[in-house]
């Protein structure tokens, strides 16, 4: 006889379960397997330089803290976190240029007003010592 695949789904109803579904499946070997699958992909991820091990330490705490229910919502969210710490990056990179080009034009302002102020008090003396001759 060849039995099909799709026999147990077929003939496990509630009706033919004797035992409660963790004594069927226990939460904790699930637990058990989630952790492992979560934690060997965070291991992967570091070894690859994808993510450092401040990141790494952080992750792993989360998903011994029961935040991430799978490995798709943890790969999900690492590369949420990388995305936006590049966005950071990048606008922190802006502001300092924008800081540097302001800087430079207060710098260029001033000298040209000391520039002016040193011409105006050079006419002023030439004026007083055109008076006093």
């Amino acid at each position: 006889h060849v039995i099909s695949s799709g026999i147990n789904a077929e003939y496990g109803g509630a009706g033919k379960r004797k035992g409660t579904a963790n004594a069927r499946m226990p939460e904790k070997v699930i637990w058990m397997r989630r952790m492992r699958v979560l934690r060997r992909l965070l291991k992967k991820y570091r070894e690859d330089k994808k993510i450092d091990k401040h990141m790494y330490h952080s992750l792993y705490l989360q998903s011994k803290g029961n935040i991430y229910k799978n490995k798709r919502v943890l790969m999900e969210h690492i590369h949420r976190k990388k995305a936006e710490s590049a966005r950071l990056k990048v606008l922190q990179e802006q502001a300092e240029a924008r800081r540097n080009r302001s800087k430079a034009a207060h710098e260029r302002k001033l000298a040209r007003n000391a520039q002016k102020n040193a011409e105006m008090f050079a006419h002023i003396e030439d004026n007083v010592a055109e008076d006093e001759s």
